[in-house]
């Protein structure tokens, strides 16, 4: 990495047969992006202080001091902070780093942005595979929408190059995500089977004319829309659990055993507010 970043002069180690130009001697009066500071090995990170402070640095086995002159970006997704506390990372690197900090949101927390992302690795997958896929079907965008996305931008980005070159055509469906995604399929299932039950014990203990709000003791002869039914039902218990905790969300989300980012979904997609 040392020889990656700073160069090395020819015979300055096994396999150096000539003197090789790193990436801050070509950066010069431009830019370069050092991704994952925080991995960076101590000896690294006191080449690179140097740098910063003196704009100045050595070739691997060289002893000329070379100048130059770059505007540094650098990205990690550890917390630095406690890196510094651990002895892991320079608190003096840190400060010099720490000029113009900018904090990205994990995708989790900025599901907006999930749409027009998928549409653009679509439209790139489309362009680099010589694919024609045009689009993401309701349900699909829905059950996208829904996941947690731990790999953020990069998980999403490689997902997209897995459905287009698969799929080859067309919309994507619900069918075609992979298995993760159909988890939310599973929990209507799950709390289908969960409504007959608590509709079931209530029933026992208050009569079959007393039924909560959104739940069903008996169908009527006219049917009824399943869907609506279980969206009704779980709403009432997203609502009673917000009572229960005064309308703080964090809390509300444990009791109900989910994700915070994923109930604040659920409500702004029915627009409730308090």
């Amino acid at each position: 990495m040392e020889s990656e970043l700073f160069g090395h002069e020819k015979g300055s180690f096994t396999g150096a047969i000539r003197t090789r130009i790193g990436k801050f001697e070509m950066a010069h009066e431009g830019t370069i992006f050092l991704d994952e500071i925080g991995d960076m090995s101590p000896t690294l990170q006191v080449k690179l202080l140097r740098i910063l402070q003196q704009q100045e640095f050595e070739r691997v086995g060289g002893n000329q001091v070379i100048k130059t002159n770059v505007r540094v970006l650098a990205a990690t997704n550890q917390n630095l902070e406690k890196a510094i506390k651990e002895k892991k990372f320079r608190e003096d690197l840190y400060y010099r780093l720490n000029v113009i900090p900018l904090k990205l949101p994990p995708l989790r927390e900025r599901k907006d942005d999930v749409p027009a992302l998928i549409d653009a690795f679509i439209k790139k997958f489309n362009r680099t595979k010589n694919r024609t896929v045009t689009g993401v079907s309701q349900s699909a965008l829905t059950a996208l929408m829904e996941y947690d996305w731990p790999g953020n931008v990069r998980e999403l980005e490689n997902i997209c190059e897995r459905l287009v070159v698969i799929k080859g055509e067309g919309r994507l469906e619900l069918s075609d995500l992979p298995q993760q995604f159909h988890d939310s399929e599973t929990l209507i299932e799950e709390l289908e089977s969960d409504m007959l039950l608590v509709g079931a014990h209530e029933e026992e203990e208050l009569g079959p004319s007393v039924a909560p709000k959104g739940q069903v003791t008996e169908i009527p002869e006219g049917g009824i829309n399943l869907k609506e039914v279980v969206e009704e039902y779980e709403m009432s218990l997203i609502l009673q659990a917000l009572e229960k905790c005064d309308w703080v969300k964090n809390k509300a989300a444990t009791l109900l055993g989910l994700n915070r980012t994923t109930l604040v979904e659920k409500l702004k997609k029915r627009g409730i507010t308090r």
